[in-house]
């Protein structure tokens, strides 16, 4: 993490004063120093205007009743940070306060109270129904149309207390509050959000600090997700990378533009959020800096958020308003190109602008500037233009000197980028009088780290590369986030190194996706399976496992209703599991590793069974051998293998994440041990630990459970805790 590490160690909290908010205040300090143990929280509590005034009916107070004090103690110093409930935070919030929710929340619905041993059926025929806002009196006259609806005020004790004292009939409260009071056995009727929609932040708790302020940004960075601004293409939807689509496909809210194929939106998950934002010559549904502060608002509550452009967000899609929105509150992005409406245009239909012996090269410019006006697009305004060379490694001396005569200015900024979009992509960085002479540098370099007897011209082509003069080569997206500027190398395969991309992105770090093994299924899968319908349970221990598992059963015509029981350990397994709508019937409650499970056997197993144990080739026998040894009888069947994934180099990273030994041994075989010396090694699962203690180094980070989230979250929370 660069510029968002926690800069303090003692953080100043305040609180309204109620027990409600003082139990909140306590559990908020108590997950904070469980995250930094080496951070103290000290709560303070005061008053709001909405504690001191009882007469005013809620539905007709100001926006800031209840946030008014805390948040002027906020300003002045006083506080470091303010809790509050997500609900009372004034809208819009003023600019010199930045905040965000928290991720440990409690159920959102509403509920009806009654006076204990009551039942809904007790109520009078003209009950009085205490409320406090405009949706519960809507609601409550939909559902009890002869009642009287009362303003209620005070704490939630209070509140009781009144409809104890017969002042009320019935309340309609939210359940977070009863329930965080120990206080839901007053809960008489549960009220679903299909009758009763709930406010967006109903349940959820919510920080505010000073615009700008470290260490509030620094905490939020734990708690929020990088903004993905994706290229949706032109067209139609297959325009729109494989990775942009993933990113769909995990999206709490999409703020989406005209002229692209809004079919891509199917992607979304069911409930997600749609919000059309788009602008056509100069006239827009929404002003650029609502766009902004719509997305900002998003990211800060908690959301994936996806930005999808058409085309390509750099390429006329003012992609650097958005960042600069974002890079300003300390928030990360991820940017996801997509094919712009020029490679369409051009390479699409055969009016290329590039031909062999006719064109070297063109310019792409538009005559439209802020606000519709246009502007100049004479010689002169042309010739300022950055500059793009492609295939230009050979040259680069000559083309500087070409330059520098045509009249470019020795200090005009230059970059090259080498090996773009893959694990390898450097950027060397300089001016138009040294850019070759660094070129040079890093080419020399980068053979002889590799292969010094690698030709100039065969290094040229592992590692392509192209040159920018101009202005604009001196812009780079900024850095944000927990892992903001931290290059994770990312070592899985498959679905769970996508999981693992998406997580690294969230914290704002750097994904550097190189796969070290290959997982392919056995060749006679029927074989392997012969024996589910003869069998007392399954045993799986992997998410890969499960994943085969299905594959091989739906390969072989196998019915899923006529399964054995599941046992397996991790959450990752049961969560994969779930995915395929089959609940595992055993796993542990803790240590979720094979010693986890087995102890949930010698529980829950009493008598001996019949079990079929499905794994990996190279799945160690001791859990087969010690539930034999526990007198079950075990049907041992690999069902799918491990090839090791070979690269000529190993990429520049400050992180690893291993989620098997066989990725460690992978890694090990090919570049030794010694680049795992100067990183943060991350690892998950026992096998993976005692692999990496082989190979005489230790995990720096342990998650508290085995999954993709949990091991990048405490990747992110150690990055935080020490720098």
């Amino acid at each position: 993490m660069s510029d968002s590490a926690l800069p303090v160690q003692k953080l100043v909290l305040g609180s309204r004063s109620s027990q409600l908010a003082r139990v909140q205040a306590q559990s908020i300090a108590k997950h904070l120093e469980e995250l930094l143990p080496s951070l103290k929280v000290e709560l303070r509590f005061m008053g709001s205007p909405g504690d001191r005034d009882h007469a005013t009916d809620l539905r007709e107070s100001p926006p800031d009743f209840f946030t008014q004090d805390l948040d002027a103690a906020v300003r002045s110093g006083e506080l470091d940070c303010a809790q509050h409930s997500a609900k009372d935070l004034p809208d819009p919030m003023p600019d010199d306060l930045d905040w965000c929710w928290l991720p440990w929340r409690a159920d959102p619905r509403d509920v009806l109270v009654l006076k204990p041993g009551l039942r809904i059926a007790d109520l009078p025929a003209a009950p009085r129904i205490g409320i406090s806002s405009e949706r519960r009196d809507a609601y409550g006259k939909e559902r009890f149309p002869d009642a009287a609806f009362l303003p209620v005020r005070g704490t939630i004790e209070q509140r009781l207390a009144q409809l104890d004292d017969d002042r009320f009939d019935v309340l309609v409260i939210a359940a977070a509050a009863l329930q965080r009071l120990n206080l839901e056995s007053r809960i008489t009727e549960w009220v679903s959000t299909d009758e009763l929609p709930v406010p967006e932040g109903q349940g959820v708790l919510a920080l505010t600090f000073r615009a700008g302020d470290a260490t509030g940004q620094a905490l939020r960075s734990l708690f929020v997700k990088a903004t993905r601004i994706v290229g949706a293409g032109v067209g139609r939807a297959g325009y729109c990378t494989v990775e942009g689509v993933d990113a769909l496909r995990a999206a709490d809210v999409c703020l989406y533009d005209a002229l692209l194929d809004e079919s891509l939106l199917d992607e979304m998950p069911k409930g997600a959020r749609r919000v059309f934002v788009g602008k056509r010559c100069g006239n827009a549904s929404m002003k650029q800096a609502e766009i902004s502060a719509l997305m900002l608002d998003e990211v800060r509550r908690g959301k994936r958020v996806v930005r999808l452009k058409g085309g390509d967000p750099g390429v006329f899609g003012r992609l650097s308003e958005e960042v600069d929105a974002l890079a300003a509150h300390d928030l990360a992005v991820s940017v996801i190109p997509g094919v712009s409406s020029l490679n369409v245009a051009t390479t699409g239909t055969g009016l290329l602008p590039t031909r062999r012996g006719v064109s070297r090269g063109f310019c792409a410019i538009t005559p439209m500037m802020e606000g519709g006006k246009k502007g100049s697009i004479n010689a002169d305004t042309r010739t300022r233009l950055p500059i793009v060379f492609f295939m230009v490694m050979h040259s680069v001396d000559d083309v500087v000197l070409e330059l520098l005569s045509d009249g470019w200015s020795e200090d005009i900024p230059a970059a090259a980028v080498f090996s773009a979009g893959t694990p390898f992509e450097q950027i060397v960085d300089g001016v138009l009088s040294n850019i070759a002479e660094r070129i040079a540098s890093y080419k020399a370099s980068a053979r002889a780290a590799a292969d010094p007897a690698l030709s100039a011209r065969d290094a040229a082509m592992r590692d392509p590369g192209f040159l920018m003069v101009g202005e604009t080569a001196a812009y780079r997206y900024p850095v944000h986030g927990a892992l903001g500027g931290v290059r994770v190398l990312l070592t899985g395969s498959g679905a769970l190194q996508r999981a693992s991309e998406r997580a690294v992105c969230d914290f704002g770090g750097q994904a550097v996706v190189l796969p070290l093994i290959t997982l392919n299924a056995v060749a006679d899968m029927g074989a392997a399976l012969k024996d589910v319908a003869n069998v007392d349970w399954i045993v799986l221990t992997s998410p890969s496992a499960v994943r085969f598992f299905i594959e091989g059963l739906r390969s072989v015509g196998l019915d899923v209703r006529g399964l054995p029981r599941i046992m397996c350990c991790g959450a990752g397994t049961s969560a994969v599991l779930r995915t395929h709508g089959i609940h595992p019937d055993l796993e542990p409650t803790q240590d979720f590793g094979a010693r986890g499970l087995l102890d949930a056997v010698r529980a829950e197993l009493s008598a001996p069974t019949r079990l079929l144990r499905l794994r990996s080739e190279k799945a160690t026998p001791v859990l087969t051998d010690t539930l034999r040894e526990l007198g079950h009888e075990v049907h041992d069947e690999v069902i799918y293998t491990n090839a090791v994934r070979h690269h000529e180099r190993c990429p520049a990273f400050d992180a690893v994440y291993f989620a098997s030994a066989s990725a460690v041994d992978a890694f090990v075989s090919q570049w030794g041990a010694a680049p795992l010396k100067q990183a943060t090694v991350l690892a998950i699962g026992e096998p993976t630990e005692k692999a990496l203690r082989a190979h005489g180094r230790e995990s720096d980070v342990i998650p508290a459970q085995a999954t993709v989230d949990d091991s990048i979250s405490a990747l992110a929370t150690q990055d935080v805790r020490t720098k």
